[in-house]
């Protein structure tokens, strides 16, 4: 799927929901449903990436600020993927894999910006959202705001190539609890373990994230993209070597009564009861 752009009064726009506005060197891109959730449909994530992509051959600007005042994201709607993937679906199984590159494809796309990326987070980011979020150079959180991985509670895989990035934020240890356990950390408990870069006042991440952005901006273009890449491939050079299955193991746990019963246990607002199965 590709998204349509157009150009009004200075902001273009990719889908419905996602707007993209100029302030010198820097380009703010918000996604904002207006339901207070923000959650990813493939049709967002396909307008997210197309907004990446475009950003890719724009040469005016040093810094991409994702995120506003709206909720940053509650991820992928797994309720609607499990269904999609679920064994009653017509789609053969390489339909269900192509479909599955959506999340990490978004995800590539904004990583591989060569501008400073920075999202900056209110309220919660969870599952898909979180992972959209780790392929930003830098994230600024409110400090109340929620971080979530919810995936392996449920049955599946952490997946969109998140793990890799996530480890190189806080570490292994606590990328097990977070991952394996699912723990839900505040911004704050977030800044301390590393997983943002700052923890602000509630409504003030945008604002913060622009003035990191202007001192970003004022850099001379070249060697700030230079940079960004030796720094990125130095920490990130073996992410994809560890991560280049996690499409196929999400695609496997879907397959399982587990993840059956955790979809189930998430309806239903009960507890899970596991098998191994």
């Amino acid at each position: 799927m590709t998204a349509n752009t157009h150009t009004e009064t200075g902001t273009e726009t990719f889908g419905d929901h996602i707007t993209l506005r100029r302030e010198g060197r820097i380009a703010f891109v918000c996604y904002s449903r207006g339901d207070g959730l923000n959650a990813l449909t493939p049709a967002v994530m396909a307008d997210l990436t197309a907004a990446a992509h475009h950003l890719h051959a724009d040469m005016t600007t040093s810094v991409v600020i994702l995120g506003g005042d709206a909720p940053f994201s509650a991820g992928a709607d797994l309720v609607a993927n499990h269904d999609i993937l679920s064994a009653d679906s017509d789609l053969s199984l390489l339909e269900k894999r192509q479909l599955l590159r959506g999340g990490p494809d978004m995800c590539r796309a904004w990583e591989q910006l060569e501008q400073i990326t920075i999202a900056a987070i209110e309220h919660f980011c969870i599952g898909g959202g979180l992972a959209l979020a780790l392929a930003c150079d830098h994230r600024i959180a409110s400090r109340d705001a929620v971080f979530q991985l919810p995936e392996v509670p449920l049955g599946m895989n952490m997946s969109w190539n998140s793990i890799p990035r996530a480890v190189g934020l806080i570490g292994p240890s606590r990328a097990k609890r977070f991952t394996i356990l699912g723990e839900k950390i505040t911004g704050e408990t977030a800044a301390e373990w590393g997983l943002v870069d700052e923890a602000v006042t509630a409504g003030s991440a945008l604002e913060v994230a622009r003035g990191l952005g202007a001192r970003y901006a004022a850099i001379p273009p070249i060697p700030l993209r230079m940079s960004k890449q030796a720094v990125n491939v130095a920490a990130g050079a073996l992410n994809d070597a560890t991560s280049f299955m996690d499409r196929d193991q999400f695609l496997l746990t879907s397959t399982s009564d587990d993840m059956q019963e955790g979809i189930a246990a998430f309806k239903e607002k009960r507890k899970p009861s596991f098998t191994g199965n």
